[in-house]
């Protein structure tokens, strides 16, 4: 994990420094009943706290009671957490002591890995220690006031870990807590979790046969949607669509791959490498005879080489530095042959030649190019989770290109649309969370554009105070190329995701030479909105499911309606056929349980597969032309008029409801 700076330390919640607290209440815990435990670093993180341990003894989930008994009694004594400030040359001769990361009264052996923590302190920044009762360790806070204050915590986990991340370093025991104000919180948080494996995405994908990862044939993180998930893909591309068109949008088609010069030129290419596919060399034309010449002549000196050690000593010498010296052109030239081609990393290079293709006037814009273009990004094996870190990835993606007076207007078109999704999905919680720049990481991290910087980040910024969305600021996560904003939002279950981001890019279309005749007829480069409001098929989807445990609303469900018999007629069965046959010529999923299975069965089968609306069809209903509605998991809820009851479901699949 990456070092915060101080600034987002500050900026920590009341419940990231009682975690903090409770990862030092932890470590002194362990060094109570291992006092040659040596500590590296012990951060709060999204569902609590760890800390990275260095130890003979090999920690289990069987050792979690006592260290948390050890913990109560570190807490139970309600000890300040005090803080102590020192010079560098103090800190660097207490960890050589062994003094950080122990216990005060009982110095251990040389604290290794606190002087390599003090190493990534800057020059010139405070340091300073945290000490509670007996444990003192290499520290920039923030705290609680007291361990008391730590009033729940729960040991979850133990992994391995390598120092700072780097595999060539030592590996460290890393173990894993949460902590909450108090056990109430605690207990709603472990029944969330309870809650969260039945509603597993990956658990529920497989049971209703939504997707596939065929890993032998296929390759790990490349999903396969099966038809049912087909459908959901399907009508979120739907949704888009008719949301995109009615915002002003053009939709483009852009191909899966593209020359090198592409991700140089935007700048993914060397910085964005280590996540994108290897890439794929290509030689046609000219240069593959070229290729083959080349080819030929190799192998003659290579055979010639083999008949000049008859020549004499000087003549022989004289022609060997000859073929050595072709040989090697000969490789520098075929070195030069052939083009680079990488897949599809982001679609947004792709768009930017779009924008280029045509002579761009200040009354093209805002110009809103959409896309949803198929990405491929080498994940980490290790990294791949189900439908939410994956490969292969289709993405909503849009980029709006604007004058600085359109960008407010436009920003906030985007958020609109973000809020719309939300009612629709029924998402109540929310919050934006927006990432800016650090001074520091001009030309490292970012851009070196001070001043583009700050206009852009202020812009953002005056949006969302304006329209009074709900937001947080976070220093030093923006993008590369412009400040961004992450998406978060809380399933039904309270848990948090990132579904999207919306971004500002104020440099990329420089570097393409992206350029717009204005009004006074001078040539000025357009700000460019990257957004993608709902994200990835692959991410969402996981999150859908996960959201609404697998039970769609109608509009969504890959099979809407079946229609069950109670019994086999032949009236009967062509009336309820003639309600299939009118839901599907409205385009309705709807499908037909004619058999002789008794009315239990056939509800329990379309129950199990979550169909949305079920119509039960007996004698008295085909008499009377109705049909008898059950809705999945809310059972009967009467029969009504068949003419109405179509009505219905079509206009809740119109009105997408919830």
């Amino acid at each position: 994990m990456e070092r915060k700076s101080l600034d987002q330390r500050a900026q920590m919640t009341d419940l990231e420094r009682l975690r903090h607290s409770a990862a030092h209440v932890m470590a002194t815990a362990i060094l109570r009943l291992w006092p040659d435990a040596q500590f590296a670093a012990g951060p709060p993180v999204d569902d609590g706290f760890y800390y990275d341990v260095d130890l003979k003894h090999r920690i289990t989930p069987e050792d979690f009671p006592a260290i948390e008994a050890e913990m109560k009694k570190e807490t139970k004594a309600n000890n300040i957490f005090e803080k102590i400030v020192v010079t560098r040359e103090q800190a660097i001769k207490d960890a050589e002591s062994g003094r950080l990361g122990g216990l005060s009264e009982r110095p251990g052996n040389p604290s290794k890995f606190k002087l390599g923590n003090l190493e990534k302190i800057p020059a010139g920044e405070e340091i300073t220690y945290f000490k509670n009762g007996d444990f003192i360790d290499l520290c920039a806070g923030p705290h609680v006031m007291r361990t008391g204050n730590v009033g729940a915590f729960k040991l979850t986990n133990v992994a391995s870990a390598y120092y700072l991340g780097d595999e060539k370093n030592p590996q460290l025991q890393r173990i894993y807590g949460t902590a909450f104000k108090n056990k109430t919180q605690m207990d709603e948080y472990f029944a969330m979790l309870e809650e969260a494996k039945k509603r597993d995405h990956r658990k529920l994908g497989a049971e209703m046969g939504l997707y596939v990862m065929d890993t032998e044939y296929v390759g790990p993180g490349l999903p396969l949607w099966l038809p049912k998930g087909t459908v959901i893909v399907e009508e979120l591309e739907k949704l888009a669509k008719e949301t995109e068109f009615a915002a002003g949008y053009v939709r483009v088609k852009t191909p899966h791959l593209a020359k090198e010069k592409m991700y140089k030129t935007s700048g993914h290419l060397p910085y964005y490498a280590e996540s994108m596919f290897p890439p794929m060399e290509l030689i046609e034309g000219d240069e593959e005879k070229r290729q083959r010449e080349l080819d030929d002549e190799y192998a003659r000196l290579g055979k010639e080489h083999g008949e000049i050690l008859g020549l004499g000593q000087k003549e022989r010498a004289a022609r060997l530095s000859e073929i050595a010296d072709r040989l090697k052109a000969i490789g520098e030239e075929m070195g030069r042959l052939g083009e680079r081609y990488y897949l599809k990393a982001m679609n947004c290079p792709h768009h930017h030649r779009i924008f280029a293709a045509e002579p761009r006037s200040y009354r093209d814009l805002p110009l809103r190019l959409a896309e949803y273009g198929c990405c491929y990004r080498y994940e980490q094996s290790g990294e791949l989770f189900g439908l939410m870190r994956v490969r292969s990835l289709n993405m909503n993606d849009a980029h709006i290109y604007c004058t600085p007076e359109q960008f407010a207007a436009e920003f906030n078109a985007v958020n609109e649309m973000y809020l719309k999704y939300f009612k629709i999905f029924g998402f109540e919680k929310y919050q934006m969370r927006f990432s800016t720049s650090a001074p520091e990481g001009l030309g490292k991290k970012y851009v070196d554009e001070p001043a583009l910087w700050k206009q852009t980040e202020d812009m953002v910024r005056d949006v969302l105070v304006s329209s009074g969305i709900n937001y947080v600021e976070v220093a030093n996560e923006a993008a590369f190329y412009g400040p961004k904003i992450d998406v978060q939002v809380w399933s039904a279950i309270g848990r948090e995701f990132t579904i999207a981001t919306n971004q500002v890019d104020f440099a990329v279309p420089k570097r393409f030479g992206l350029v717009y005749k204005d009004r006074d007829n001078t040539e000025k480069t357009p700000l460019c909105i990257h957004r993608a409001p709902l994200g990835t098929h692959e991410r969402f989807i996981g999150f859908l499911i996960e959201h609404y445990a697998g039970n769609f609303p109608l509009w969504l469900a890959p099979e809407q309606v079946r229609v069950l018999t109670l019994g086999e007629e032949e009236p009967l069965l062509n009336y309820a056929k003639d309600v299939v046959n009118q839901l599907r010529a409205q385009q309705v999923r709807a499908e037909g349980d004619y058999g002789n299975d008794p009315i239990k069965a056939k509800i329990a089968n379309a129950e199990k597969a979550k169909v949305h609306t079920m119509l039960v069809i007996g004698g008295r209903d085909m008499e009377a032309g109705n049909v008898s509605v059950r809705l999945h998991g809310k059972g009967n809820v009467g029969a009504k008029p068949k003419a109405e009851m179509i009505a219905d479901i079509l206009a809740a699949i119109r009105e997408r409801r919830a």
